[in-house]
C-alpha cells in the first residue's frame, strides 16, 4: 500500500524557511499511523529537509514550459512506474485535471490551506463541480474555506460527505503561566494584509504607556516596508519554527489582526496552544483557531490599543484567558493526525467502520420500492413491508421512499412520466437523510445516472437491490426483466434474487449476485390452518397484475390451463380458486380471511420452474399452515423433506398427492405444521434483511443462512 502526498511546487520541505503546508505534513505525517506507507513529493532547494520519507523531483533546465508543468508531469511519470491506492495533493486544485487526465483508477484527496475562490483550478463552479467529481475528499483549514468553497453551488453539495474540515494543528506546550514575562508578540508578514501596520501604531502607544512591557515582532516582507522602532521593539526577522515556539512559551499577549480573509491562521493557534491570550481580528478563519481570546470589533490602531490597554491593566482577566487557551486547547497533532487517518482508513479499509464490531448496527437505510399508499392498503402485505420489518426488528433507521406512488403524484406536462421529480427528490433526500445504505426494490424508475450522481457524492454509500420477478427464459417478460437488473448493477455492491443466480448467465461478474428466499413476517403470517379443521381442501389465486388489482379481457395466462386441467382431473377434492373463470382476484385482508378455510395451497408461478424461484405467494401459504404444494423443479428439497412441503413431478402426480392429503388429516395437519415452522424459522424477514446488510456492506457474518451453502 503506498499514499502519496504532492506538495504545492516550490514548497519548502525543509526546517529552513519552511512554509505553512510543510509544517503541517510533517507534524501530522510524523505521528500518522500510515507514515511508512507515506511518501512525499515536492521541490525543495535546501539540503537539509523534515526527516520522512521524502522523494525531491528533479526538474529539467528547459525553460518553454511552466516548471510547475513539468513537476506535475515528472510526478505522474514516477507515478505510472509505482501507483499509489491514495494520492493527496496539497493547494493545488490546478494540479488535479493533469492527474485525472493521465493516470487512471486512483484517489485523490485534495487540501485547501488558502481561499479557493482565488486559486487556480477552483475559481469557477465548473471547475470546483470537476474537483468534487474527482476527489475522494477536499479537504478545508476552516469552516470559512467550506463555505467560500460552496459560494453559488447548488444545495446539493453543501452537505457532501467529500467536503470534511481538518483544522491546522499545533504542539500544546508545557508552559508555567506564572512564569510569562510582560511580552506582545506579533508573528506574520509584516505587510499591511497582515495588519502589521495596525499592531505597530498600536503598540508604540502602548510601550509608551507601559514601559516593562516588550513588543516582540518576528516576520519580514520583501515589498512592503513598514518600519516601527522602539527600545522595547525587538523586531527578529525570520526565525526558525522552533524560536518562534519558544517565544510563544514566554509571551502574555500575541495579536494577529489580520485586514484579508485568513483562511485559518496559523500563528493564532500556535499562540493559543502555547497559553497566550490571544487577540485576532474577525477574519475569515481566524475565529475558528482559538478557543478562548479576544476579537477585535474593528480593524483599527484605537480598537486594538483598547484591548490591549484592557488585557494590562485587568491581570486576572489576562490570567484566565491565558489558562482557559491552554485548558481548552484541543487541536493537537495527534487529534488532526487522527482525524486525517480517519478518512485513510475508510477508504483503504484497513479500519473500514463497516468491519468492526458495531458496524451493521444502527445504520441508516433508505429503501425505495412500491410501498403502494395509493392503493389503500390493499398491497399492504409486501415483500418491501416484510424486509422493512426485518430492518427494525434488526435496530436500524428506516426511511420509506415509494417510488411509484411519487411518480405517479408528481406527473405533470413538463414531466409527463413523473421520473423526473422521483430522481430529483430521491438525490434531495439522501441529502437530508445521509443513509449508510440505498436499498433498491423493483425501482425501475430510479435512473443509472441518479444512482452515479451519488456514488459520487456519498462515496460511504452502498446500494443494492432486491428482484423478485421470474427470470426463466421461458418466462413471462424475460428480457425485460433480465435488463431491469443490468440497468443498475453498474452502481450496485449487490443484487438480491429470488431465482438462484447459478443458473442465471447474464448476471454481471463484477459485484455480488445472491439467492433471497421470499421473507416470512411473524407479524403478517398469523394464521395456523393446521391446527383448524377447514372446509375447502386447495386454495390458488392468481392475477394480472397486483397494481392492476382485476383481470384483463382477454389474456392468456399457463397457469389457468394447468390449473383447470387439475380441477377435471382430481375428484371429490373442493378447489378454492380465485383469478379464473371470471372470479376476480383477491386481496389484503379478505385474501388472508379466504386462505384461513383451507387445508392446502398450490405456489405455481408463471413461466417453466426454475432453481428456487417462486413468488411470494409461497410465504403466504407455507407461512399460514397451509400445506404447500410445488414443482420439484424448483429444488426446494434443497431446504424442506417430505414432511415439511409437497413436490410434484407433473399433474397427475399432483393430483394423487392432493387426493391423498385431502383425505388424510393427521398428515395434512403434520405438513402445515412442520412447513410453517421452519419456514419462519429458516426464512424469516429478520434474516433476509440482515443477510441483505451484511453482503451489501461486505461483513463477515457468523449467522447460518440455510439459504446459502457456498457462504457459510
Amino acid at each position: 500500500m503506498k499514499i502519496s502526498i504532492l506538495l504545492p511546487y516550490k514548497e519548502n520541505f525543509s526546517p529552513i524557511y519552511p512554509g505553512a503546508v510543510s509544517l503541517f505534513v510533517r507534524d501530522t505525517v510524523n505521528i500518522s499511523k500510515y507514515k511508512n506507507k507515506i511518501t512525499i513529493y515536492g521541490n525543495t532547494n535546501f539540503k537539509e529537509r523534515f526527516k520522512l520519507r521524502y522523494n525531491n523531483i528533479p526538474l529539467s533546465k528547459f525553460r518553454l514550459q511552466s516548471k510547475s508543468k513539468i513537476y506535475v508531469n515528472n510526478f505522474i511519470s514516477i507515478e505510472k512506474e509505482s501507483p499509489s491506492e491514495l494520492i493527496e495533493i496539497h493547494n493545488r486544485p490546478n494540479y488535479l485535471n493533469e492527474l485525472v487526465n493521465n493516470l487512471s483508477k486512483r484517489n485523490y484527496v485534495l487540501y485547501f490551506h488558502n481561499d479557493p475562490l482565488t486559486m487556480t483550478g477552483s475559481k469557477t463552479i465548473n471547475q470546483r463541480k470537476f474537483l468534487l467529481k474527482n476527489c475522494f475528499k477536499i479537504i478545508f483549514n476552516s469552516n470559512w474555506s467550506k463555505k467560500r468553497f460552496l459560494e453559488g453551488m447548488q444545495n446539493k453539495f453543501v452537505n457532501s460527505e467529500k467536503l470534511l474540515v481538518v483544522f491546522q494543528s499545533a504542539k500544546k506546550q508545557k508552559v508555567n503561566l506564572l512564569k510569562k514575562k510582560n511580552y506582545i508578540t506579533f508573528v506574520g508578514k509584516l505587510n499591511r494584509s497582515k495588519g502589521y501596520d495596525i499592531f505597530g501604531s498600536a503598540v508604540l502607544k502602548i510601550l509608551k504607556k507601559y514601559p516593562n512591557w516588550k513588543a516582540n515582532v518576528i516576520g519580514d516582507e520583501q515589498r512592503d516596508k513598514i518600519i516601527f522602532n522602539h527600545k522595547n521593539l525587538i523586531n527578529y526577522g525570520f526565525l526558525k519554527h522552533n524560536k518562534v515556539l519558544d517565544i510563544y512559551k514566554k509571551t502574555s499577549i500575541a495579536v494577529v489582526c489580520s485586514r484579508w480573509e485568513e483562511p485559518f491562521g496559523r500563528t493564532s493557534l500556535e499562540a493559543s496552544s502555547a497559553g497566550c491570550a490571544v487577540i485576532i481580528s474577525n477574519r475569515g478563519g481566524l475565529p475558528e483557531t482559538i478557543t478562548n481570546g479576544i476579537i477585535l470589533k474593528k480593524i483599527t490602531p484605537q480598537e486594538l490599543f483598547k484591548s490591549l490597554d484592557n488585557l494590562i491593566k485587568q491581570v486576572s482577566l489576562r490570567r484566565k484567558i491565558q489558562k482557559l487557551s491552554l485548558k481548552n486547547f484541543y487541536l493537537t497533532h495527534n487529534y488532526v493526525s487522527n482525524k486525517i487517518d480517519d478518512y485513510r482508513e475508510e477508504k483503504l479499509g484497513i479500519i473500514n467502520r463497516f468491519n468492526t464490531i458495531k458496524s451493521s448496527e444502527n445504520l441508516r437505510i433508505l429503501h425505495v420500492t412500491n410501498f403502494n399508499e395509493r392503493h389503500n392498503g390493499r398491497l399492504f402485505f409486501n415483500t418491501g413491508r416484510r424486509l422493512n420489518n426485518g430492518f427494525i426488528r434488526l435496530g436500524h433507521s428506516i426511511l420509506d421512499f415509494s417510488d411509484r406512488d411519487i411518480q405517479k403524484y408528481y406527473k405533470n406536462y413538463n414531466d409527463l412520466s413523473g421520473s423526473k421529480h422521483l430522481n430529483d427528490k430521491l438525490k434531495k433526500t439522501c441529502y437530508n437523510f445521509k443513509p449508510d445504505l440505498l436499498i433498491l426494490g423493483h425501482a425501475d424508475l430510479i435512473s443509472e445516472a441518479t444512482l452515479g450522481e451519488l456514488k459520487d457524492d456519498y462515496p460511504n454509500l452502498k446500494i443494492s437491490q432486491w428482484f423478485l420477478d421470474p427470470l426463466n427464459k421461458k418466462g413471462p417478460d424475460y428480457e425485460r426483466n433480465k435488463q431491469r437488473i443490468l440497468d443498475k448493477s453498474k452502481h450496485l455492491e449487490a443484487n438480491f434474487l429470488t431465482t438462484s443466480p447459478d443458473v442465471l448467465k447474464f448476471l454481471p461478474n463484477n459485484i455480488g449476485n445472491y439467492f433471497i428466499p421470499n421473507p416470512s413476517d411473524k407479524s403478517f403470517e398469523t394464521l395456523e390452518n393446521y391446527k383448524k379443521n377447514c372446509n375447502m381442501d386447495v386454495f390458488f389465486a392468481l392475477s394480472h397484475g397486483v397494481h392492476r388489482g382485476v383481470l384483463k379481457t382477454g389474456k392468456s395466462d399457463d397457469r389457468a390451463d394447468f390449473v383447470n386441467k387439475l380441477i377435471r382431473r382430481t375428484n371429490d377434492v373442493k378447489f378454492d380458486i380465485y383469478g379464473l373463470d371470471k372470479v376476480q382476484p383477491i386481496w389484503a385482508d379478505h385474501y388472508f380471511k379466504t386462505i384461513s378455510n383451507s387445508k392446502m395451497g398450490l405456489n405455481l408461478s408463471r413461466g417453466e420452474p426454475i432453481k428456487y424461484y417462486s413468488s411470494d405467494r409461497i410465504t403466504q401459504i407455507i407461512g399460514n399452515g397451509l400445506v404447500t404444494l410445488i414443482d420439484e423443479r424448483t429444488k426446494y428439497r434443497d431446504f424442506f423433506n417430505e414432511n415439511e412441503m409437497v413436490f410434484y413431478k407433473n399433474l397427475d402426480d399432483l393430483s394423487e398427492k392432493i387426493i391423498k392429503i385431502s383425505k388424510d388429516e393427521k398428515l395434512r395437519r403434520n405438513i402445515g405444521k412442520n412447513g410453517k415452522e421452519k419456514y419462519l424459522k429458516m426464512f424469516n424477514s429478520d434474516l433476509v434483511a440482515n443477510y441483505i446488510i451484511k453482503r451489501t456492506l461486505g461483513i463477515k457474518d457468523k449467522n447460518k443462512y440455510a439459504w446459502d451453502k457456498k457462504k457459510n
